[in-house]
């Protein structure tokens, strides 16, 4: 087993000297003594030269300790300074500072206090001499002394604060028998942040000046350390800020709804998000980077010169609706946005583009305008999509069937293309007549239109609305008739009845009918059917309603499928001027 080889100090060695010369200077005294006995004596000056020899080793050997203190002081400065300078986190700079600041002046315990935002001093670490954090309940320190350090900008040092003559009588001084206490400034670039506070409660006269400056020397290095811990965690949380705020935006940026396009002054795109990846149709990593110019003239053969607009001549362009065809996805509609990117001095930096998908929309859009065109808008208006259900409402009506007559035989001869087309055209013309009263188009079936009044929007004159539609259809059938050549020119007969009938949806959820049923629309039914070319048949109940107000003659009554009684009828002519 090895074992360390004691190597002795020069301080040792001088003290082994001055007890040799000193053991020297006693033997040599005994001799003196002995040696008078006998009538003879030592030579005074070899023991005056013994006893200087004895002083001269005790003062060399005072004087290479007070160096060596100072030594390993100034080699503890050097390493603690590297210590501290070697770490930017705030917590173990402060705590290095406070070991060193005890290890260094044999302090009890340590205070580093630091202004805050407003201008106070806090607290930022405490310990004691075994190297533990000491508690807010043991915070027991002189605020006079701390205050005086902070007002005059320099170093306090009391070798026993109870009894010196600036402190003693200080409240806490006496309350929590303070003595010695050694308390040094803060400062980085002349700015006081702070200061060290040390002291020992038990021992008096702990501190001299010389430790005095050696703090005062420490608190240099450790005032800028502890500002660049200062700096570096400020830094690191606005970092970690911007962070958090950058990707709070990125989150945003990629939830919005509308596609965004963002291009450099050379048209160079520096961002896009996932909405513009969808809607376009193309990964991100294959716009960032690429040239806006690539992408523009795939939308819209005119959106380069309106980019260069926006640019050139910082106009905005707004609701711009563009129908390209694209890989992937086909025809699409868009609304493009277009406008300029600012700096914070309002120079144009390049070109956001915001793209709203409206494919979706304009379909809808187009579906509408086709059930319009089969249904009434007002019964669409009347339809909520969640509260649709099966049944209906009783309600008074007025109600018109219109077919052409003979188009059974006619269909026989003519292509259906040619028929679809003659058949639209008779058609068309009866749907605007009563769309002009407001009426409610039920149903087109083959040859023959279903419409009634009074439904779903109330009306009080509904048959007279009904007998002017049917008048208005007659007219439109005569301005049809003189567009056709002689072959295609066909006639409609009409009925019109009103009484009451139920409506609302028949069928099932998967396919659903809007419409009316009942006794009354079953007579206007048989009326139409029994109408001749052009003949407008009116029902009694009709009749009564309109009377006064039209031209009507009375025919023969019919016998109509399905009734136990003749029905009382009168052909309408027309209206009164009234």
């Amino acid at each position: 087993m090895s074992q360390t080889t004691f190597r002795p100090t020069p301080e040792d060695h001088l003290s082994r000297l001055s007890r040799q010369a000193e053991e020297l200077r006693g033997q040599m005294k005994n001799l003196d003594g002995a040696l008078r006995q006998s009538g003879n004596s030592v030579p005074a000056g070899l023991l005056t030269g013994l006893r200087q020899m004895s002083v001269v080793l005790e003062e060399l050997r005072e004087t290479f300790s007070t160096s060596e203190v100072e030594r390993r002081n100034l080699q503890a400065l050097a390493e603690i300074n590297q210590v501290i300078n070697s770490s930017l986190d705030l917590n173990t700079v402060l705590n290095e500072v406070i070991d060193t600041i005890i290890r260094l002046t044999g302090a009890e315990r340590a205070f580093l206090m630091l202004r805050n935002e407003r201008g106070e001093l806090e607290i930022k670490t405490a310990r004691n001499w075994e190297r533990e954090s000491v508690g807010t309940g043991d915070v027991e320190i002189s605020r006079t002394i701390i205050d005086r350090v902070l007002a005059q900008g320099e170093a306090i040092l009391t070798t026993n604060a109870t009894e010196d003559p600036r402190f003693g009588g200080q409240q806490s001084v006496v309350a929590y028998n303070l003595r010695s206490i050694l308390c040094v400034p803060l400062k980085v670039k002349g700015q006081l942040t702070g200061v060290i506070y040390s002291d020992n409660k038990a021992k008096a006269a702990l501190f001299s000046p010389r430790e005095r400056e050696l703090l005062t020397s420490f608190a240099h290095q450790a005032a800028v350390a502890i500002e660049n811990a200062r700096l570096f965690a400020s830094v690191q949380a606005t970092l970690a800020e911007v962070t958090d705020l950058k990707n709070l935006m990125e989150d945003v940026f990629a939830s919005i709804a509308s596609g965004v396009i963002t291009s450099d002054i050379q048209d160079k795109i520096t961002l896009c998000n996932r909405a513009a990846e969808r809607i376009l149709a193309i990964p991100s990593s294959q716009l960032i980077g690429s040239s806006l110019g690539d992408l523009l003239p795939k939308l819209a053969d005119d959106l380069p010169d309106k980019v260069w607009q926006v640019k050139q001549r910082d106009l905005r362009v707004i609701d711009l609706e563009v129908r390209p065809v694209l890989a992937g996805r086909g025809s699409v509609a868009l609304s493009l946005n277009l406008t300029p990117l600012k700096t914070a001095e309002e120079a144009t930096r390049g070109v956001a583009m915001v793209m709203d998908d409206l494919t979706e929309r304009r379909r809808l859009e187009a579906q509408r305008r086709l059930f319009e065109v089969m249904v009434s808008p007002a019964v669409i208006d009347q339809l909520d999509p969640d509260r649709l259900q099966l049944g209906g409402q009783l309600r008074e009506i007025t109600t018109l069937f219109a077919d052409i007559r003979g188009f059974t035989s006619f269909s026989e001869e003519i292509d259906p293309v040619t028929l679809v087309s003659v058949l639209n055209e008779y058609l068309a013309g009866a749907a605007e007549a009563v769309l002009a009263e407001e009426g409610t188009i039920d149903k087109f079936q083959g040859d023959a239109i279903m419409a009634w009044f009074n439904a779903p929007i109330p009306q009080q004159d509904h048959t007279l609305r009904a007998a002017r539609a049917a008048l208005g259809i007659r007219q439109a059938v005569y301005q049809v008739r003189e567009r056709m050549e002689p072959r295609f020119r066909l006639s409609f007969g009409v009925g019109i009845h009103v009484g009451d009938g139920l409506l609302g949806l028949v069928g099932t959820r998967k396919r659903l009918d809007y419409t009316a049923i009942g006794d009354s629309v079953n007579t206007a039914k048989r009326l139409q059917e029994n109408a001749a070319p052009d003949q407008i048949l009116v029902s009694a109940a009709a009749e009564a309603r309109v009377h006064g107000m039209s031209v009507v003659r009375a025919v023969p009554a019919i016998q109509a499928h399905g009734k136990k009684q003749p029905l009382e009828v009168y052909e309408l002519l027309g209206l009164t001027a009234g």
